[in-house]
């Protein structure tokens, strides 16, 4: 398998581990992989009258940060590009909103780390 494979599949399990957290957590799920134009977010979540946004990350060393560190400001830019696009397109109105990242280490018992907030919209 290549290493393009490979990630990708880790990605999707990953993203996959994730869903049924935040599903036991009590949030339910709007939209998975949603796209605008080339850039995605992994999952879009409702938790009570807040909208989550959701950047999953999986298997990775932490020799280059911690999850949330490797969400840098041209990430967070995209993403707040197609957040905007989802509340426009799905007209929202009258919710909170935030940017979570959630880290999974798929090695031994799948270790989950759920950073709320993430960051901030300025």
């Amino acid at each position: 398998m290549s290493e393009k494979m490979y990630r990708k599949n880790l990605g999707k399990k990953g993203e996959e581990v994730s869903v049924d957290f935040l599903k036991q957590e009590g949030y339910r799920i709007l939209k998975r992989n949603y796209r605008f134009g080339h850039k995605e977010i992994d999952i879009v979540a409702q938790d009570k009258n807040t909208i989550v946004f959701v950047e999953v990350k999986t298997g990775r060393s932490k020799k280059f940060g911690e999850p949330f560190e490797r969400v840098d400001s041209t990430k967070q830019r995209k993403l707040i590009e197609v957040a905007k696009d989802f509340i426009q397109k799905n007209e929202i109105q009258d919710c909170d909103f935030r940017f979570d990242v959630i880290s999974v280490d798929l090695k031994g018992d799948k270790k989950i780390e759920h950073i709320k907030n993430a960051f901030t919209v300025e």
